[in-house]
């Protein structure tokens, strides 16, 4: 397997297993959250969606599929257009109520896509170049784009672990 390959490996993923997580819940139940303040299910898969929006759009040069397809209005969330999450509060979290988990995975999906479509493009060299230099050492774009990976993949464990504590399974 390639570079490439595994990359895409890895990014197939996420939206599997956040499909496995959210079909068949409610709005409620992706609201509710395990002990009144933590994440919830809807606002983590929405969240881990929003990151990976935004890096690959950065760093693909790329409008985020959140405006270029609407999904910013779809949403309809109480927030800038560009907020993906970061730094939110407890009353933040509150208020991403998904009416219908289509709508994340839908998201998620055309996310997806575009990923895989950028990933495709790329060699081994290309994930040597730096796309933030504003860390020591500056990242790269084959950094960059695993920790989009481990970001995802952290919060669907977290989702899946407020899945099964909330008895949704």
């Amino acid at each position: 397997m390639d570079t490439t390959g595994l990359l895409l490996e890895a990014f197939g993923r996420i939206p599997e297993r956040a499909r496995g997580i959210v079909e068949g819940l409610d709005a409620d139940q992706l609201a509710v959250r395990v002990d009144g303040s933590a994440n919830s299910i809807g606002w983590l898969v929405w969240h881990l969606t929003r990151v990976q929006d935004d890096h690959v759009a950065e760093v693909a040069g790329t409008e985020q599929v959140w405006t270029a397809s609407g999904w910013v209005e779809r949403f309809d969330l109480p927030f800038e257009r560009d907020d993906t999450g970061f730094g939110h509060s407890s009353e933040q979290v509150a208020s991403v109520r998904i009416s219908d988990p289509a709508l994340l995975t839908g998201y998620l999906a055309e996310v997806h896509e575009r990923t895989v479509a950028f990933v495709r493009g790329l060699s081994d060299a290309d994930l040597d170049r730096v796309v933030d230099r504003r860390w020591d050492p500056p990242v790269t774009l084959g950094v960059r784009l695993v920790s989009v990976v481990d970001d995802d993949l952290e919060h669907l464990g977290q989702a899946a672990f407020a899945k099964g504590l909330l008895g949704l399974q």
